[in-house]
């Protein structure tokens, strides 16, 4: 029942609904948002705990607030009210049953005042490989083709294969962005605050984003994904991590993948937003101010912020023939040696990315073991 689960539901309303669920040892828990498709009726948030983790369920949930439709966050009815007909009411609560399996969430669910609503959610194809068509290079064709300044229009991505664009936070199961922020980043700060010479105010959105851009980049599994505005850097983490012998023995078939990102156009056409608890998909860029994180200027970082966890199927639903953010480019794996070999000539090493001893000693075993 983990993870995210999007789709249409209805009743005695229509609309769309978002369901995350993260894993407990012996139960599940997260967060629903029912978004109503009519804007003169609120939308509703709804918090929940199953008894245990069977296939079939029954429970009342645990809390359920309204959407603040000016900031798209969880509010009490108390506080909205009056952007309302008088004449609306809010439920208190509501009784939920329904089953899951690998493919499909069905939901049920009848409120204390009488409304109620049915849906039959999808899962998440994010773990599956890209369904994107790419471009096919060598390096010198790559080189030839990017030789020309494109200014900041397009954002990149290396990888070492296909997979779809999903950040760490979703890769590792989780969903529920409510309990990331009120319990992943409060401990984080906690406890990283004695050892970073800045003490990040979380309630500041500049310091707060820079934080999450810090955790990010030393390893927590975080809802940013890493770009870069260099294609040439893209390239590097695209091979990073493969040996000279594996790719030495790679197939003809065998690629890395870079992703181009359309940042321009899609910052003008769609809003961005910053907060994570939002009740509207999104993915949104950001470039987070450098405190205390050194990597963020020599691998001309960006970053895209999300509350999706197919971020692929999300970007391209927006697409049309004649609009198109995203596109691939795949380069094959035995150019390993000669790819890297030559962005160090133009001074991209895991040196000049990671700076500090890590990154030393991962660019000194490049040049002294052949592995």
């Amino acid at each position: 029942m983990q993870g995210q689960w999007i789709g249409e539901y209805s009743g005695s309303n229509r609309g769309v609904i978002i369901v995350n669920v993260d894993e407990f040892p012996s139960y599940f828990e997260g967060f629903a948002y029912i978004n109503d498709s009519n804007p003169k009726l609120a939308s509703t948030a709804a918090f929940f705990r199953t008894a245990d983790k069977r296939e079939t369920f029954k429970f009342r949930t645990l809390h359920l607030g309204v959407v603040d439709p000016r900031t798209g966050l969880p509010d009490t009815w108390n506080n909205v009210r009056h952007l309302y007909p008088d004449s609306l009411n809010m439920p208190l609560y509501a009784d939920v049953e329904g089953s899951w399996n690998e493919t499909v969430l069905t939901l049920s669910w009848r409120t204390n005042i009488e409304t109620h609503g049915a849906c039959t959610l999808p899962r998440s194809k994010a773990d599956q490989p890209s369904d994107l068509v790419p471009v096919q290079y060598n390096w010198a064709q790559f080189k030839s083709e990017l030789s020309s300044p494109k200014g900041r229009r397009f954002i990149f991505r290396g990888q070492n294969g296909p997979s779809r664009l999903r950040t760490a936070f979703h890769r590792s199961g989780r969903a529920n962005l409510q309990r990331f922020i009120t319990t992943d980043i409060q401990t984080l700060h906690r406890r990283l605050s004695a050892r970073t010479k800045h003490v990040f105010n979380l309630e500041i959105p500049v310091q707060n984003g820079a934080f999450f851009n810090l955790v990010q980049h030393h390893g927590y599994p975080t809802p940013l994904l890493d770009w870069t505005y260099s294609p040439y850097v893209a390239a590097f983490f695209a091979y990073r991590g493969i040996s000279n012998s594996a790719a030495a023995k790679a197939d003809p078939t065998d690629k890395v993948r870079i992703y181009v990102f359309d940042q321009d156009q899609w910052s003008s056409d769609y809003p961005q937003l910053f907060n994570l608890a939002v009740s509207s998909l999104h993915v949104s860029i950001s470039e987070f101010i450098a405190i205390d994180n050194e990597r963020m200027i020599p691998q001309q970082a960006t970053s895209t912020v999300t509350n999706v966890d197919d971020i692929e199927a999300y970007i391209r639903s927006k697409e049309f023939p004649g609009k198109t953010y995203l596109s691939a480019i795949d380069l094959p794996k035995s150019e390993r040696k000669q790819v890297i070999e030559e962005l160090s000539y133009m001074g991209i090493t895991a040196g000049s990315l990671f700076p500090g001893l890590d990154g030393a000693c991962e660019e000194l075993k490049e040049r002294f073991f052949e592995i």
